[in-house]
Parts: structure tokens; C-alpha cells; sequence
């Protein structure tokens, strides 16, 4: 990965097929888990590769790429089998790393985060509620909303960090 951020095109290709090889027997697995047609592993596969190329600027290549790959690997997957209505279980040990240590409170009250987002720009707000507050995906909220991914990416963008600027100002 490397060389392919480096611009080589033949090293990108080999990587990607390499991930390739490498996600199909984990997805699989997890797909029957979920009581899926191991059939619909191969869409999956080809999803994470998706995200790995649009999302490959935030790999830090002073670290093992293997955590970040397995990241969107694990994420894309269950995305995959919420989507296809099947059981969205993952073992404790796979994510146990990951998850954050409790608190005590919230870092932010509900109140205070419905106060935030009124203060947004009705575009920025529709942005933020659909993907960071219900989860939505990108297209489901774009088709919703009834705008383009990229302009949703942009408004999502904007008002972020426009509730990170108020929060900042806050402290």
C-alpha cells in the first residue's frame, strides 16, 4: 500500500487483489454466521474494497495496515448484514479492543446536542441528523434528502465542524 499511495499502479492492484484474498474467507464466515447466502460474500468483499480506495488516504502509513483493513472489514460487514436483514452478531473477543472505556457521564446531553444542531443551517442539520445521529448510510440519506452523495459528504463536512467549533467554544 506503500508504493501504491506512492502513485504505482501495479503495486495498488496487487494489494488489492492480496486484501481480496484475504477478506473473502473471514466475510464468508461471518456472513453465514448471520443466517446469509455465503453468495452475497463476494458483494461485501467488493464493498470494503470500495472503502478502502475512497478511504485510503486515512490509512497512517507509519502503522501495520492489518487494524485499519480489519476496521472497515468489520464495519462494511455488519452494514452488509443489518441491510440484507440478517443477525447483525459479533463476537465480544473481535471488538473488544475497540471499544471505548465506560463514563461516567455523557460527553454531551441530549439537550444540549438538539440545542446544536437547531443552530445549524437546515442543510447541515439534515446532513448531520441522517448520517451521524440515525445512522443512515450516504446514499440512503443523499436518495432521502433528495441530494447527491457528495454534496450530503459536504454539508455533513461543514456541520461537523461547525458543532466542533461551538463545542470548542464552549470549553
Amino acid at each position: 500500500m506503500r508504493l501504491a499511495m506512492a502513485g504505482d499502479g501495479a503495486a495498488y492492484d496487487r494489494c488489492l487483489r492480496g486484501m481480496a484474498v484475504r477478506l473473502r474467507g473471514g466475510v464468508r464466515r461471518a456472513i453465514m454466521r448471520a443466517g446469509l447466502a455465503a453468495s452475497d460474500a463476494e458483494d461485501v468483499v467488493q464493498e470494503i474494497l470500495l472503502a478502502v480506495h475512497l478511504k485510503r488516504h486515512t490509512w497512517d502509513a507509519a502503522r501495520p495496515i492489518g487494524p485499519w483493513l480489519a476496521a472497515i472489514a468489520r464495519h462494511k460487514t455488519i452494514d452488509a448484514i443489518r441491510r440484507r436483514g440478517g443477525r447483525a452478531g459479533v463476537p465480544l473477543d473481535d471488538v473488544v479492543d475497540t471499544l471505548p472505556a465506560p463514563s461516567e457521564e455523557p460527553a454531551i446531553r441530549e439537550t444540549e446536542l438538539v440545542r446544536a444542531l437547531e443552530r445549524l443551517p437546515a442543510g447541515e442539520r439534515a446532513a448531520v441528523t441522517a448520517i451521524a445521529v440515525d445512522g443512515a448510510s450516504f446514499s440512503d440519506a443523499a436518495r432521502k434528502l433528495g441530494t447527491s452523495e457528495g454534496a450530503l459528504r459536504v454539508a455533513l463536512h461543514r456541520g461537523l465542524a461547525r458543532l466542533g467549533r461551538t463545542a470548542h467554544e464552549r470549553t
